[in-house]
């Protein structure tokens, strides 16, 4: 049991720094209003209530099947204007990773010997640049792969790329096999990644897509491969901010900009990666969630390693609004290969 010192000294540094996040947690008597965010905080009653409120506003007001088909049907065309109209200093280094992806440390320290490593949806390479620039490991390969072919030029044209540990390519993880069956990044083969990085990825795409990527993520991977997840959770504010004219279907939606994006429950990402097979595709049936023995029997194609809701309530001190976020973030492995190592590297 903690002393009394001990909790003093524990609300003393909750204080102290403003900028620590993941440890700030809102207790019994803590004034909601002196920070602008608390860590892992469940939703008020209040917030859910008005979320249920604005959903039955969205299906009732829905895409029309027109702009539906416009916005499926050329999705590359609304993220190369995303990335015309926003360049480079639109984005902030994702400075977070290596804490909450510690194998990306890992893959980085000087003796990791050679380590490719595949981020999917590199965007602006706001997560590539800060990997390479902390890398000691002369053997490291990073491929930054994006949908749009704008965003590549623009990582392609930084004075932070460095070809020798660094390659961009245009890419769409949910590409369909040619016929010669590839359907791969360039310069990549089947079982060549050692870490595939998802960062708001699979929510840019159609549901009717997640098995495509899945299984061009499955082929990339070596045996004992691993994924890193972070995307958005269901009832993150994003989604309950939403207006008429931008639902598409349950939790997915498409933003001003043409750009779409779906909204993730827990227990659907973990079926997902947790019964997904080369051989029965997706499946996932939320009225027969998934037992930890059955997660952990290993006839399925990955590992559910961890996978959780980032939750944090951001807090407008002057209007005294109270606004909450979610993400869901995950670590997955490819069954097989040696994991022992694997479970090192974590």
């Amino acid at each position: 049991m903690s002393s009394e010192k001990d909790i003093h000294k524990f609300i003393e540094n909750k204080r102290a720094d403003p900028f620590q996040f993941g440890s700030r947690y809102l207790e019994e008597g803590d004034n909601v209003f002196e920070f602008n965010a608390w860590d892992h905080v469940e939703p008020d009653d209040e917030f859910k209530a008005f979320a249920e409120v604005q959903y039955e506003k969205q299906r009732a007001a829905p895409v029309s099947d027109f702009d539906q088909n416009r916005f499926n049907n050329d999705p590359a065309k609304w993220w190369n204007l995303f990335y015309k109209n926003n360049t480079d200093n639109f984005f902030k280094d994702r400075k977070w990773l290596q804490q909450e992806f510690p194998v990306l440390a890992e893959v980085t320290k000087k003796d990791a010997g050679p380590q490719v490593v595949l981020e999917v949806g590199a965007g602006a390479g706001n997560t590539a640049f800060p990997l390479i620039r902390n890398n000691e490991n002369e053997q490291l390969k990073v491929h930054a792969c994006d949908f749009s072919k704008y965003a590549v030029q623009v990582m392609r044209e930084s004075d932070q790329y460095n070809p020798k540990y660094m390659v961009a390519d245009v890419w769409d993880a949910a590409a369909v096999p040619d016929e010669n069956g590839d359907s791969l990044p360039p310069g990549l083969t089947e079982g060549s990644v050692d870490v595939i990085i998802l960062i708001f990825i699979f929510s840019a795409l159609n549901p009717n897509q997640w098995d495509l990527a899945l299984r061009n993520i499955y082929r990339l991977l070596k045996p004992g491969g691993q994924v890193l997840f972070r995307d958005y959770g269901r009832g993150d504010l994003a989604q309950v901010r939403f207006k008429k004219g931008r639902y598409m279907q349950e939790n997915f939606y498409v933003r001003g900009d043409g750009t779409r994006v779906y909204f993730f429950d827990h227990d659907e990402l973990v079926q997902m990666w947790g019964r997904w097979t080369p051989e029965k595709g997706l499946q996932v049936d939320l009225e027969n969630p998934l037992s930890e023995s059955q997660l952990a029997e290993g006839n399925t194609s990955f590992e559910v390693k961890h996978l959780g809701a980032d939750r944090r309530l951001i807090v407008n001190r002057s209007s005294k609004l109270k606004m909450y976020r979610c993400w869901m973030q995950g670590h997955f492995r490819k069954r097989g290969g040696d994991v022992a190592s694997a479970e090192n590297a974590e």
